[in-house]
């Protein structure tokens, strides 16, 4: 009976957003799946074993992306429906990905600094490797949309680190997408290639194309906040009384 009431009061305490509020303290998210995501990452949290820790967890996103990695290659040399083990790839990298630092956050423990540079740095590492993984599954002219999805995504975590040295807030989403959505839309691309060959190459196109656009909206936006910022400094230093004799 205690472990139904406990069950039922983290329950209410979930719906309620109390854990949600503790959990998502540091950042606010504006991605399509928002509310499903923290929902679930709340829940999650709170049954991660203690003997986990969000290094362990960001180890365990890492792995994944080695997977969807390894599933472009597999099939570039043995058959197409390897794509299909990205999708495992994709599902694991979220967990991990996902529920590190916010396990920190709920058991009351963040390493801000440190979680932030580990996970800027883990990212980056591995949109690389998937972009290698891509680069092997196809040919020609088609390797350059690997190439490009590195510098599109590469160009959106520089746009969230200037978004943090100007308004102090950190923010992994572009809008309404977030590395969930992005998970989600590589995934499905991966699905349609195995049942349409060839559909990856045009597909990866527009993504790299829909990236591109996101990064140039971001940024304009960015330079706005960041000029009217400066403006907003001068009119202060212009007005400020000058004590000089």
């Amino acid at each position: 009976m205690s472990e139904e009431n406990s069950g039922r009061k983290s329950l209410k305490s979930l719906l309620n957003g109390g854990v949600i509020k503790s959990v998502f303290s540091d950042r606010a998210r504006t991605n399509l799946l928002k509310k499903q995501e923290q929902i679930a990452i709340s829940w999650l949290v709170q049954r991660i074993p203690s003997f986990v820790s969000s290094n362990l967890l960001t180890a365990i996103g890492f792995f994944g992306n080695l997977i969807v990695a390894g599933s472009f290659i597999l099939a570039a040399y043995f058959t197409r429906s390897f794509l299909l083990l990205g999708l495992l790839g994709f599902m694991i990298s979220w967990f991990g990905d996902s529920l590190d630092g916010r396990l920190a956050y709920y058991r009351k423990k963040p390493r801000k600094l440190y979680g932030f540079a580990l996970d800027i740095t883990i990212d980056w590492i591995s949109i690389f490797i998937i972009g290698i993984g891509y680069i092997f599954y196809t040919e020609g002219v088609w390797e350059l949309f690997g190439y490009g999805f590195v510098v599109m995504y590469g160009w959106e975590m520089i746009i969230a680190l200037i978004r943090y040295k100007i308004t102090g807030k950190y923010s992994i989403d572009s809008g309404l997408m977030g590395p969930t959505e992005v998970r989600i839309i590589i995934g499905i691309i991966m699905v349609a290639e195995v049942l349409l060959p060839g559909s990856l190459l045009y597909t990866a196109g527009v993504v790299v194309i829909a990236l591109f656009v996101f990064n140039v909206i971001d940024t304009r936006k960015l330079l706005r906040v960041a000029d009217d910022i400066d403006k907003k400094e001068k009119q202060e230093h212009e007005s400020a009384p000058n004590h000089t004799l």
